[in-house]
This record gives C-alpha cells, structure tokens and sequence, in this order.
C-alpha cells in the first residue's frame, strides 16, 4: 500500500477530466491538481517553452511527497514525456500511448482521426503511437487552436453558436475524410464531445485522451501495489497559477460535482 497522493496537471483546467476518471476508478486515492491558468494555453508555445513550463510544473508537484505524476495534457505529453521522466525518480505518465490504444482498437476501417493543438498534431507523436499498435492505420490530424481558449472561457455547450461554428469548420476536413474513430487528443475536448458528437454523426466513436491516460495510470499503480487500500474518502486538492475565481465554476462542469474545496494559489515562476 502506498498512502501518497497522485499528481496530475494541466496547462489550465481540461486536465480536471482526467482527474474525474481517476477518482471515479480510484476513489481512495488522493489526488493533487496543478492547472497553469495564468499561462494556458501551451499548444501554441514553442517546444522550448513547453518543456521549460513543464518542468516548473513538476517541480511544483513535487514539493508534495507524491508517488506519481499524471500529464493530464496532451500538449505536454507529446512534447517533454520523455524529459520528465528521465528526470524524475518517480513514475510520469501521459495521455497519448493510451488514447493511440484505444483507437487501434476501436476502429473499424482503420481510418482514424486527431484532434488537438497545433503542438500536438505537429508533433507526429499520436500518429506513431496508433501505427505502432495498427501500422495499417491512416490518421487524419487537425489541429483545433481555438477549442481550448472556448472552453475555458464557458463556450462548450451545444447550442453555441460560436463554438458550434468552430467545430463544424474544424471537422469538416475529418468527415470528408471518413474517419471511424476520433481522438479527443486534448483534456480540454470531453467537455465539446456532446457538440463533437453531433458534428461527426453517431457512426464515429470518440476517444478521450485524458480518461484513456488515468485508466493506463490507475491500471499502473494497481499492477504495482500501489493503491492507498482505502475503498473510498480519497480528497483532491487544487492548485492554479492564476484565476482563483474561474476556477471553482468551471471545475465543477468538468469534474462532475460541486468543487468545496478551497483553490489555492501558486507563483509557478519561483520552480
């Protein structure tokens, strides 16, 4: 048994929708948030800055005695993974080999579309991670820069006509294309699947990065004996760099329930 919370963070508050699947399959454990609200978005940043931000978020983190950390950021996890964890003692996960696994497995025709940052599309990285598990697979990115800014800024709900206006431009390219399968290649997408959904059609599924990655992090640390033992009363605590006020609002739409916790503030250029 291992009573040390898990850390997760995002480069604002999409990556709550991982934190919901981790206490939904894992309801003892605790969980530490970080959302960088005062610099999100990152999918626009350059590699450079992403991994430099990135770091600062970690070393953040780590001042708490966590036993892992979950990049609940698809930006993030397809741009600095590989740094993070070769430079942290203890396990750093991301979002992108389980959401490439399970549209490898979900497709039908193999035909299979991303969303997500211009980053994160750019990066190439989803691409190589479903070829891996289907190399006859055919991925069709689009890169979606105004999703997140829309969604942090409460335009998600079907009905908007702005979001709903973006989505369909952005989406047109993936239905001309015919893809079967869509990854939601960015945490903050969940909360656009009900305007995604109707733009796509009911034949497309939907994968979420943010909850493929806590299903691959919960899997990990049951595997390894890692779980508090505790069937339930796990307590999250969350941390922004910026916006105190917003946050409570809008985390409670992506998590699911009312946020009681108090948001504590955080000057992450001192990491």
């Amino acid at each position: 048994m291992d009573q040390r919370p898990i850390g997760v963070f995002d480069s604002g508050l999409g990556g709550l929708t991982a934190v919901r699947e981790l206490c939904r399959l894992l309801p003892g454990e605790d969980v530490v948030y970080f959302g960088d609200t005062g610099r999100v978005p990152y999918g626009s940043r350059s590699q450079e800055t992403i991994i430099k931000y990135a770091r600062q978020d970690v070393a953040f983190l780590r001042t708490f005695d966590l036993k892992a950390i979950l990049i609940a950021c698809g930006t993030v996890s397809t741009t600095a993974l590989d740094v993070l964890s070769a430079e942290n003692p203890i396990p750093v996960m991301g979002v992108v080999e389980p959401a490439a696994r399970a549209a490898a497995r979900l497709t039908r025709s193999g035909n299979i579309g991303l969303i997500g940052t211009q980053t994160s599309v750019r990066s190439g990285a989803y691409e190589r991670a479903i070829q891996a598990e289907n190399p006859a697979a055919r991925v069709t990115g689009q890169p979606c820069p105004l999703f997140v800014p829309l969604v942090e800024n409460g335009r998600f709900r079907p009905g908007d006509i702005v979001i709903e206006t973006v989505a369909a431009e952005y989406l047109a390219p993936l239905k001309a294309a015919g893809v079967d399968t869509l990854v939601l290649g960015c945490t903050h997408y969940p909360l656009l699947e009900e305007v995604i959904a109707a733009c796509m059609g009911p034949g497309v599924a939907l994968v979420s990065a943010g909850a493929e990655g806590a299903r691959a992090a919960a899997d990990f640390l049951r595997a390894r004996g890692a779980l508090s033992g505790r069937a339930d009363g796990g307590a999250c605590r969350f941390f922004v760099s910026d916006r105190q006020e917003d946050f409570a609002r809008l985390a409670s739409i992506f998590l699911g329930r009312d946020v009681t916790e108090a948001v504590e503030l955080t000057d992450i250029s001192q990491y």
